[in-house]
């Protein structure tokens, strides 16, 4: 077996399969990222195993290599074929439901044959379950609960982890998809903060292929819907994956990536004697539409960015406005709320200096917690100085200029944690709240609104406290939160941390509508959160946030005049 697809297959199935048997995590969390590691070469993997390099490849150890070595040789993996032996068919599935050890899931597979949660779910029901030694009515019916509730679990996913499985899906499907492209689309291509379907398009002549390869990805459940032109299958997690396929591949991502947004396009179309679907552009005779730009010019207005397609008034803008001035990373000049090991960071003051100044930063903020965040390894004033004096060591060896900040907490009575004399001394202060976040919407909002009013901070960060998917935005009344940043001439961060991204766009809308700037930050605390700059630059775009309204898209002598405390 020598494609590099195939052999990551086998190793990620393998490493399904020794988790739902209760294996050793690490061994089969080995596999698992074995086949990522696989899936990402950009050579064939023939060549390294004829130099004997596996083991070059991050992700790959010795044991692996030697897995990896039988499976390109004879075709199959001896631990595959033993644990296909050892295990019952159906085990990854059920393995997901809580209370259902291995034990129990040979026992209903050798009395009962069951193989899948819909048979185990129907044997329940119809109280054959109790029949098996160990099992009784009761069991049965606690059975049927965690199986009502695995049905209805949550499934979102985070859109850092829905990218990162629709890149691994992408190059699942690639053997079968040589002669097109599988373009990204719907929820993903939008950059909403959670999805619930990862959705593709890929040409019609090639569905055949797809569909049969996509039926062979480990995590695929069952099939949920199939035709000619579209498949949809249901992951083991609960997420869908959705792929269609067209005549014109370009109309149909225009269509799934907004469909409102796609509608008022063909209202358009249709007042300019154009005929717009998903498959055809006419007017009298078929337009060849090889990219998205050529409808849009036909229909005499700019391309809309992808994640703008809502209908919220972006085709009126479009006539308008090329979009030219939104924000993208390529403007940005400076990385703020930059965390180091003096506080919580992984990394130095000197390291992270050196990474931005490798991403053609212009400068850099350096703001490590402040005293109350002691679980962040909070800043004392004494620690503080130390900081400042390492900072100016570093700054003698480094290009990118260096900023001393401090992401300062407002306290539950809304004071910043520092004395203002030790404030005045920053070049740079992000306030935010970190703890007490229980507060109700009356405290809270008596705690921004009198953080808000010290003269000595102007940016404030990840402003309404959201993990996405875990924790909700802080109750506050936020109109009255906005006039005081008004008031006050503060900026907003929007947080690219792809656990935050926070702001949501609903609200950076509102904020753009008053007239607030912005700054774009990781909340970095390695290196490589730098490169998650992305994941803020696109939330900012969905709410149309352009270049002149982001700071840090500014100069660094500007960026460092507005930012200035002022008593």
């Amino acid at each position: 077996m020598s494609d590099n697809l195939d052999i990551a297959n086998y190793l990620r199935e393998t490493g399904l399969l020794l988790s739902a048997k209760g294996d050793n995590p690490f061994k089969a969390r080995a596999y698992i990222k074995g086949a990522q590691a696989i899936e990402s070469l950009q050579m064939d993997i023939g060549g390294l195993i004829k130099e004997d390099r596996l083991t070059d490849v991050p992700g790959i150890g010795k044991s692996l290599a030697n897995t990896i070595k039988e499976i390109y040789s004879s075709g199959s993996s001896k631990l595959l074929h033993n644990l296909k032996e050892e295990l019952p068919e159906g085990v990854i599935e059920l393995s997901n439901l809580p209370g259902m050890s291995l034990q129990r899931i040979k026992l209903l597979d050798s009395e009962l044959g069951i193989k899948s949660l819909e048979e185990l779910e129907k044997a329940c029901k119809t109280q054959v379950v109790r029949t098996v030694k160990g099992f009784t009515a009761r069991t049965e019916r606690a059975l049927l609960g965690a199986i009502e509730r695995y049905k209805n679990r949550s499934t979102s996913m985070l859109l850092v982890d829905a990218l990162e499985l629709a890149d691994e899906i992408q190059l699942f499907l690639k053997p079968a998809s040589k002669d097109s492209e599988v373009l990204v689309t719907g929820e993903l291509r939008k950059w909403y903060e959670t999805i619930e379907s990862i959705q593709f398009v890929v040409s019609a002549k090639d569905s055949k292929k797809i569909t049969a390869r996509l039926k062979k990805y480990p995590l695929v459940q069952k099939v949920e819907d199939e035709s000619s032109d579209r498949i949809k299958v249901l992951l083991s997690s609960g997420v869908t994956v959705e792929i269609f396929f067209a005549e014109n591949p370009t109309l149909k991502l225009m269509e799934t990536t907004g469909k409102e947004h796609f509608q008022h396009l063909q209202k358009l179309a249709k007042a300019k004697h154009f005929k717009l679907t998903s498959n055809t552009f006419t007017r009298k005779h078929p337009i060849i539409v090889v990219t998205e730009s050529q409808v849009y010019d036909a229909l005499g207005i700019a391309l809309v960015p992808p994640e703008m397609r809502e209908d919220a008034g972006e085709i009126e803008q479009a006539k308008e406005d090329d979009f030219s001035n939104l924000i993208d990373i390529g403007d940005i000049k400076g990385m703020t709320h930059c965390h180091s090991t003096f506080s919580d960071g992984r990394h130095s003051i000197e390291q992270m200096a050196r990474a931005a100044d490798k991403l053609g930063m212009k400068y850099i903020t350096m703001t490590d917690h402040s005293p109350t965040a002691h679980y962040a390894g909070g800043l004392t004033i004494d620690r503080l100085k130390q900081q400042w004096e390492e900072i100016d060591e570093v700054q003698e060896k480094v290009n990118v200029r260096i900023l001393k900040g401090t992401e300062c907490d407002i306290l539950a009575d809304g004071q910043l944690d520092y004395p203002d004399e030790i404030l005045e001394k920053f070049d740079v202060i992000i306030a935010s709240i970190h703890n007490r976040y229980r507060q109700n919407e009356e405290q809270m909002t008596k705690r921004l609104l009198r953080g808000l009013k010290n003269p000595l901070f102007k940016i404030w960060g990840h402003p309404l406290g959201r993990l996405v998917l875990r924790r909700d935005p802080i109750p506050c009344d936020i109109e009255k939160i906005f006039d005081a940043v008004q008031d006050a001439n503060i900026a907003i961060e929007i947080s690219g941390d792809p656990y935050r991204l926070d702001l949501q766009p609903l609200w950076i809308k509102a904020a753009r509508k008053r007239g607030f700037k912005f700054v774009i930050s990781t909340d970095e605390h390695t290196m490589s959160d730098m490169l998650n700059l992305t994941f803020g630059i696109h939330m900012a775009r969905r709410a149309g946030v352009t270049k002149t309204e982001v700071l840090n898209a500014q100069t660094y002598s500007f960026f460092k005049k507005t930012v200035k405390p002022a008593s």
